[in-house]
């Protein structure tokens, strides 16, 4: 793990305390378990679950450098837990919820908060339309992310109506990013967003660059999105 400590030092600026890299061991661990039962990943290497999920999950912090980090986070399609679990052993302090569709991976994640004894972390098992539309977490909280989930014109139906004005989104995107936010301009204006500059993220060891899609919250969500289930895949904004 001393690797993982000096990447995210350079990557992310953060020195990461013994209890939290023993946390990202103890998850790294117990997802290679866990994938021989379930298809949780893909990725089965040590290495490449440290720079590919945990750093990887990490960067989304580079949304609110400079600013108070959030009280609040709710990530959309986590599966096994990324990238909500790394913010929140980066972010103790964090209030987490976590939406899964598939009921076995919102299980595992469930197993997940209570092997590494983490205080304040909800999962829910539904479909983010479900979720955006429930009194407890509309428009409630300040970041909303999601990780490898839909196009961006229908990942904003998904992800503005959960964060208040003044809220942030932001979703993890390969080379597709600055074609995709170019594309989603009319749906995040009608939810009640708008798109800031990708931030280009370089993981060590990759030569294909990340991007973080952020959108800015700057008005309610109309009460009519997110539209029913399915509804934004099949007929995105």
């Amino acid at each position: 793990m001393k690797k993982f400590f000096n990447q995210v030092c350079d990557l992310i600026g953060v020195e990461l305390t013994s209890v939290q890299l023993d946390l990202f061991a103890l998850y790294e661990q117990d997802l290679l378990i866990w994938n021989e039962r379930i298809n949780l990943t893909a990725i089965r290497e040590p290495e490449s679950i440290r720079t590919k999920h945990f750093l990887d999950s990490l960067t989304c912090a580079f949304a609110w450098q400079g600013s108070p980090p959030p009280q609040n986070l709710i990530d959309i399609g986590t599966g096994a837990g990324f990238p909500g679990i790394p913010l929140k052993i980066l972010l103790p302090d964090l209030q987490l919820t976590l939406v899964e569709s598939v009921g076995k991976k919102a299980d595992y994640c469930r197993h997940l908060v209570e092997t590494l004894h983490l205080q304040d972390v909800d999962v829910i098992n539904a479909r983010a339309e479900e979720v955006g539309v429930h009194p407890a977490h509309r428009e409630k909280y300040d970041v909303a992310v999601a990780r490898a989930v839909a196009r961006m014109n229908i990942l904003a139906e998904y992800l503005l109506p959960l964060v208040h004005p003044g809220g942030l989104t932001i979703a993890q995107k390969g080379n597709t990013a600055l074609a995709e936010g170019r594309q989603s301009n009319r749906a995040v204006t009608i939810l009640g967003g708008t798109i800031r500059p990708l931030i280009t993220v370089t993981l060590p060891g990759l030569s294909e660059p990340r991007y973080l899609v952020i959108l800015d919250k700057i008005k309610p969500t109309p009460p009519n999105y997110p539209r029913r289930v399915g509804v934004p895949a099949r007929k995105p904004l």
